[in-house]
């Protein structure tokens, strides 16, 4: 089999299933951290383990809810869609508020120069040892290092969130960080929590990052275009386990679709995996599996950049 589908073929489950992956997400993970607190109570580190990671693809797709609140697509009351969101930025250091900014900007800048997402790699004056070290903190530390991505742009003297109104609220978020780590942190030692900690939030939350990361990097690293076809890969299996996989990670596996309508629900885009067919020369196949687009994804690994920009360098160092 071909690392990717000659034609994109795909059977989507109905659209009321696909509707189920934040609800079924959410209870499997707080069901998984309860099952994880118990067993780390009695001690059962055979059971402990196995439970770690699967709370973590879980929180995996919890985090994945913070993306879809960006696009007002976590809850259909825009109050609490945008409430939810700024709950769990606060849980993993991010401003819900800058990380909806920059990703509308990713969006519209999509694998440019702009693209704050994607630094340094879409940076042709990046030296090569430094796009290989950021890779590898992200890949390594995303629990960090995401953070940092979107507060360095924040921070920066070019940034683009220039508005006083959107900085205040964004500075606000921050505050609203401190405070909530601090608490969390005086209670935990207060009552002297941290096995639980350690087992229920700082092991998942570090393994949940680098998923992040490597999603990310799946997603675009290696890629030499910037439309939505170009730009993109795309995971279209079409099994039972690779569409369970897809749900539970709210399909941004069919990232392609997302990008080409940005303004679609999560649930619709398993219905529009036609889209993904390629049109121009330099558009990608949809992968056939994830293995198969992680396999390509790391081939490209040891010169990681992104975006057509990249040519006009090949072309001139030729």
């Amino acid at each position: 089999m071909s690392e990717q589908n000659s034609q994109v073929t795909y059977t989507p489950w109905g659209s009321w299933v696909n509707r189920t992956a934040i609800p079924v997400v959410n209870i499997l993970f707080y069901l998984g951290q309860a099952l994880l607190a118990y067993s780390v109570y009695r001690g059962w580190l055979w059971l402990s383990i196995p439970l770690v990671l699967v709370v973590s693809h879980l929180m995996h797709g919890y985090l994945i809810g913070f993306h879809e609140a960006t696009h007002w697509g976590y809850r259909k009351n825009r109050f609490l869609n945008d409430f939810n969101g700024v709950l769990m930025g606060t849980i993993s250091y991010n401003s819900f508020t800058l990380y909806r900014m920059l990703h509308q900007s990713h969006h519209v800048h999509f694998a440019t120069q702009r693209d704050v997402e994607l630094w340094p790699f879409n940076d042709p004056g990046a030296p090569l040892w430094k796009r290989r070290l950021v890779a590898f903190i992200e890949l390594n530390f995303g629990l960090a290092f995401t953070p940092f991505l979107f507060w360095r742009a924040f921070f920066h003297r070019d940034t683009e969130i220039r508005n006083p109104k959107i900085r205040r609220r964004i500075w606000k978020e921050l505050a609203l960080i401190v405070v909530f780590w601090t608490v969390a942190f005086t209670l935990v030692a207060h009552y002297q929590l941290w096995p639980w900690f350690f087992w229920n939030y700082l092991i998942p939350a570090y393994i949940t990052g680098n998923m992040q990361s490597w999603r990310k990097y799946i997603e675009h690293v290696g890629l030499s275009g910037n439309t939505a076809r170009s730009g993109t890969r795309s995971i279209v299996t079409d099994t039972w386990v690779g569409k369970l996989i897809s749900l539970s990670l709210l399909h941004e596996p069919f990232h392609g679709v997302h990008h080409i309508n940005g303004k679609m629900h999560y649930s619709e885009m398993p219905e529009h995996t036609d889209w993904l067919a390629p049109e121009e020369e330099g558009d990608t196949q949809p992968y056939a599996s994830y293995h198969a687009a992680i396999a390509h994804l790391i081939r490209q690994l040891p010169d990681p950049k992104v975006g057509s920009q990249w040519k006009t360098v090949e072309t001139s160092g030729d």
